[in-house]
């Protein structure tokens, strides 16, 4: 599934200010599976904690999310952007699992300081009761700067 991101506003503040900057390339970043429970509030959410008590579980899915693989940034010049990708994430799931949103944050190892960075809206609740579940990022990248 290829999905679009929305980002939470209190990662455009740190964007922009030099003492909470988030280093996409190597700090470490996740992206958690939520299901429809949670809703999404760009203006008031701001740490995963806000959004953890909503995450999927089933067997295959680790809590907390996975790690992105391979995170690059970059400025693509032709284009006059900047972008920051990694690879697709894959779960291998042998229960049910359903999830609505992904949500990609900055894990410190505690909720309660882990900074959200953007989610997903997978346009309907994903059920898998086993099998792949294969969150595909845009070619573009995960976020994109113009």
């Amino acid at each position: 599934m290829a999905v679009t991101a929305t980002v939470y506003n209190n990662y455009k503040l740190k964007c922009i200010d030099n003492s909470t900057k988030i280093a996409l390339a190597t700090d470490t970043i996740k992206v958690a599976l939520v299901t429809s429970s949670y809703t999404p509030d760009i203006d008031t959410h701001d740490f995963w904690d806000d959004v953890s008590a909503n995450e999927a579980s089933g067997t295959g899915y680790t809590a907390g999310g996975a790690t992105l693989a391979n995170p690059t940034v970059a400025v693509v010049a032709a284009s006059d952007l900047a972008k920051f990708d990694a690879d697709d994430v894959v779960w291998t799931i042998t229960t049910a699992l359903s999830a609505r949103y992904a949500v990609v944050y900055k894990s410190t190892g505690t909720s309660s300081t882990s900074p959200l960075i953007l989610y997903f809206d997978l346009g309907s609740t994903y059920a898998l009761s086993s099998g792949t579940f294969t969150l595909t990022f845009s070619a573009s990248g995960i976020l994109t700067l113009t």
